[in-house]
C-alpha cells in the first residue's frame, strides 16, 4: 500500500504540498460531526436525557436536515471567502457544537449542538476539503480528491478509539470537550497555516478558464445554470446512489444479521474487510479518474456495489458477508473520488462551492430518507434478498443514466466543436 501511495500521490504533493495536506486534515476533522462518531455515544446520551430511540432518532435526523439547509445557504462562501477565513468559520461552528453537547443541560441544547456539529463538521469542513481538492489541482484532480477522501477513513480509525479512552476517564461528555480543545488549539492553527497564501477562488477560476470543452463553455456555470442543464439530472442519481445505499444498509445491519445468521464477531470482521477495501480503493481511484475522466469513470465505480448486492441476494452462506462488504467498501472509495471531481470537470470551478453544496444538501436529505425507506420494507417482512436485488437494480439504473449523460456530453462536444 505504501508503494501505491508513493507511486500515485507525489504529483499532487509536489504541486502544492500544503494544500494537499490541508484537504486531508480538513476532511479528517469532519469526523467530529459524522454519524460514526456521534453513534458511539448514543446509549449514554439517550440515558442522560431520558430519550427514547424514536425521540433520539428524530432529534438527530432533524438536526441533519437543518444542517443540509444551512449548507445549501452558506456553502457558496467557499467561492467568495479566502480559504483561511471560511475554514475558521467552519471549525468555529464545529467547536461550538462540541461544547454545546459536552455541557448540554437538556435536550434543546443537545439539539443545537447536533445542528452545529452536523453543519460545521459533516457539512462545511468536509465540503471545504473536497472543494479545495477539486479546485486547486486541476491537472491531477482525481488524485487530489482521493487524497482528501482518505481523511474520512483516517477519522474512522482514530476518533472512536480516542473517544473510548477519554470516556473511561470522564464519561461521555469528556470526549466532546477534549475534541473542542483539540480542534481549537491544534487543528485550526494547522489548517490556517496550511491554507495561508492560497490564491483566492476567483483567481484560480480565471487561470483555469481554458478547461472548458470546445464549443461547450460550462466553466462559469452558476447553480441556476446547472439546474437548467438536463445532463445534471442524468448524473445526479449516480452521485447519490452510494451514500443512499450505504446509509440504509449500515443503519439496518443488525436486521440483516438476524435474518442471515451473521454473528457479531463475523460482522465486526466484515467491517474490517470493508474498511480495508474502502482505503485500498482510494489509492487506485485517483489515477483511475484522472485517466478516464470523472464522467466516464462514475458509472464504472458502481460495478462493485452492484456485484456485492447480487451476491448478497443469491448466496445464502454467512461468508458472503465479506465479499458484500468488501465490494461496498470498494465502491465507497471509487465513487467518492469520481463524485468529488465530476462537478468541477463538468461545470468549472468559479461557482464550485455553491454547486457542490447544493449536491451535498441533496445527498444529506437522501441519506436521511434511506433508513426510513428500507425500514418500511423490513417492517413488512420483505426479505433481505429482495431488498438487495432492488438496491442493485437502482444502482444499475443510476449507472446507465450516468453513462447516458457522459455520452451526450461527448456527443455534444463533437457536434459543437468549431471547424479548424
Amino acid at each position: 500500500m505504501f508503494h501505491l501511495l508513493s507511486r500515485h500521490l507525489p504529483a499532487v504533493l509536489r504541486i502544492n504540498p500544503k494544500l494537499a495536506l490541508f484537504t486531508l486534515l480538513a476532511t479528517a476533522a469532519s469526523g467530529f460531526g459524522q454519524t460514526f462518531f456521534v453513534s458511539f455515544f448514543g446509549g449514554e446520551i439517550r440515558q442522560a436525557f431520558e430519550l427514547t430511540h424514536t425521540a433520539y432518532g428524530c432529534l438527530y435526523s432533524g438536526a441533519t436536515l437543518c444542517s443540509a439547509l444551512l449548507l445549501l445557504r452558506f456553502g457558496g462562501l467557499v467561492d467568495t471567502w479566502t480559504l483561511p477565513r471560511v475554514t475558521a468559520l467552519a471549525l468555529g461552528i464545529l467547536v461550538g457544537g462540541c461544547l454545546l453537547i459536552g455541557f448540554a443541560p437538556g435536550a434543546l441544547v443537545l439539539a443545537a449542538g447536533f445542528i452545529c456539529i452536523r453543519f460545521g463538521g459533516q457539512g462545511m469542513i468536509s465540503h471545504i476539503g473536497m472543494t479545495t481538492a477539486a479546485r486547486y489541482f486541476a491537472a491531477h484532480r482525481g488524485r487530489a480528491v482521493a487524497l482528501a477522501a482518505m481523511g474520512f477513513p483516517l477519522a474512522e480509525a482514530v476518533l472512536p478509539a480516542g473517544a473510548a479512552l477519554f470516556m473511561v476517564w470522564g464519561g461521555w461528555r469528556m470526549p466532546w470537550i477534549v475534541g473542542a480543545g483539540l480542534l481549537c488549539l491544534l487543528i485550526l492553527p494547522v489548517l490556517r497555516a496550511l491554507s495561508h497564501g492560497a490564491p483566492p477562488p476567483h483567481e484560480i477560476a480565471s487561470k483555469t478558464h481554458s478547461e472548458a470543452k470546445p464549443g461547450q463553455d460550462r466553466s462559469r456555470f452558476s447553480r441556476r445554470d446547472v439546474l437548467r442543464d438536463p445532463g445534471y439530472y442524468l448524473i445526479l442519481p449516480a452521485t447519490l446512489l452510494t451514500p443512499f445505499t450505504v446509509t440504509a444498509l449500515f443503519f439496518h445491519q443488525m436486521a440483516f444479521a438476524d435474518e442471515l445468521g451473521w454473528t457479531l464477531e463475523l460482522l465486526a470482521t466484515g467491517f474490517s474487510v470493508y474498511a480495508a477495501c474502502h482505503l485500498g480503493a482510494l489509492f487506485v481511484a485517483g489515477p483511475f479518474v484522472d485517466r478516464l475522466g470523472a464522467a466516464r469513470a462514475l458509472p464504472l465505480t458502481l460495478i462493485p456495489i452492484i456485484s456485492g448486492l447480487l451476491l448478497l441476494a443469491s448466496i445464502p452462506s454467512p461468508l458472503v458477508l465479506f465479499a458484500y462488504l468488501g465490494a461496498v467498501g470498494a465502491t465507497q472509495g471509487l465513487s467518492a473520488t469520481a463524485s468529488g471531481a465530476i462537478w468541477a470537470e463538468r461545470y468549472g470551478i468559479l461557482h464550485l462551492g455553491a454547486i457542490r453544496s447544493m449536491n451535498q444538501a441533496v445527498m444529506v436529505v437522501s441519506t436521511a430518507a434511506s433508513p426510513i425507506l428500507l425500514g418500511f420494507f423490513l417492517d413488512r417482512q420483505v426479505e433481505v434478498a429482495t431488498l438487495a436485488l432492488g438496491l442493485a437494480g437502482c444502482a444499475v439504473l443510476a449507472a446507465m443514466l450516468a453513462r447516458l449523460g457522459a455520452w451526450l456530453e461527448g456527443r455534444g462536444a463533437r457536434t459543437q466543436r468549431p471547424n479548424p
